[in-house]
């Protein structure tokens, strides 16, 4: 049995951030049925990652809704919002990610809902706060990774400032907002009340910066200051830090003793005796390291670096790291399944419990497709 068997979790969600916490939760174990709207369902169906499409829904929705259940009503019709009230009474937790004032004209913020089900575990996404002049303003990945400062601290220092190949505002906020609500689950068990959980992508992309924070706000307001060569990785570690070409691929070096892993290497850097001179000439290092693994092939410099347990693996793409024997050996991949019978390879919670795989065959529902069941089994009991 998983953890939240046993709780419905009723996902009034869009896009990224929030569903991202719903497959999380659906993956625990919990009953997560999507409101959606008729017809065209949530907005996430039409955004496409290469234009890919799976049932007439993108497959990036699919990536984040597996495992759910789809249930469609218009919320400024009078009769669907009975239904939704309905279903609030019988649900464990309800989120949303409206901007502030939405919910309130529907008839279903906190306090209101609190009136319906006084035990629900009620959460909310916003951009920036529901409170103050950027309240409104959308809450967008890209937005909030130039906003947050993020993007100053990826790439070189002549590229100017460089986003992530990830959503990493909405993911991390997803992630906030589940730690958020396991809590909010464990004060209620205490309690018997209901519990507001609030979260922000901008408190959770600052959150996610904590170090580099950190950093600046006790070290006189330095700015990160990134390298200028190729395969520098941090902002605010010193050489050997990154990635550098070999003869015939990619390896990253991690922290270490620099002199030993010169030593290692075969490079002289008693020049650079005083530690503080590997972040003050870290470019000017990994130009000397970058010339000489330049002369060898990767596997020939990581058995040695290996042997000797300096910290340096292998950069690999997508293709290779799916030939990776532990890919297999993690079951690190999953298939589920939709409604039509059509299949879709994706991965898995990364959660095991008692030593077992949270998996999960049940691909992202069709708008709607659950309308029947649900007014069944959760409806129909109060009519």
């Amino acid at each position: 049995m998983k953890p939240l068997e046993g709780l419905i979790v009723l996902e009034f969600c869009q896009f990224l951030a929030g569903p991202s916490a719903g497959l999380k939760l659906a993956d625990l174990g919990a009953r997560v049925i999507k409101i959606e709207r008729p017809i065209k369902g949530e907005a996430c169906r039409q955004l496409s990652i290469k234009d890919l499409f799976v049932d007439d829904s993108s497959l990036l929705f699919h990536t984040i809704n597996r495992n759910k259940e789809s249930f469609a009503a218009d919320l400024k019709n009078p009769d669907d919002l009975v239904l939704i009230k309905k279903l609030i009474e019988k649900a464990d937790i309800m989120t949303h990610n409206f901007r502030p004032g939405v919910m309130e004209k529907i008839g279903l913020d906190y306090n209101t809902t609190l009136t319906i089900n006084p035990k629900i575990i009620y959460g909310t996404i916003t951009g920036y706060g529901d409170k103050g002049p950027w309240a409104k303003k959308p809450g967008q990945d890209l937005l909030l990774q130039s906003l947050s400062g993020l993007s100053w601290l990826s790439g070189r220092k002549s590229q100017g400032p460089v986003p992530f190949g990830l959503a990493v505002a909405d993911l991390m906020c997803g992630n906030h907002f589940v730690q958020g609500i396991l809590a909010a689950l464990l004060k209620r068990a205490k309690t018997g009340k209901g519990v507001l959980v609030e979260v922000s992508l901008l408190e959770s992309i600052l959150d996610v910066q904590f170090e580099a924070l950190t950093s600046f706000l006790n070290d006189g307001g330095q700015q990160p200051e990134r390298g200028d060569i190729k395969g520098s990785a941090h902002a605010f570690l010193s050489a050997p830090y990154g990635v550098y070409k070999t003869q015939d691929d990619y390896i990253s070096l991690a922290m270490g003793d620099l002199l030993f892993i010169g030593n290692t290497l075969g490079v002289d850097l008693n020049q650079y005796a005083d530690k503080h001179l590997w972040f003050e000439k870290r470019d000017e290092i990994r130009i000397l390291l970058a010339n000489k693994l330049a002369e060898q092939k990767a596997d020939y410099w990581l058995e040695l670096l290996q042997k000797q347990e300096i910290w340096a693996g292998k950069v690999l793409d997508y293709e290779t790291l799916d030939q990776q024997p532990f890919v297999k050996d993690l079951q690190l991949k999953q298939t589920v399944k939709n409604s039509d019978g059509e299949t879709l390879v994706t991965t898995r919670s990364p959660i095991q419990l008692d030593g077992k795989i949270l998996l999960s065959e049940k691909a992202a529902p069709k708008v709607g497709q659950n309308n029947l069941s649900i007014h069944k089994e959760l409806i129909q009991s109060f009519e």
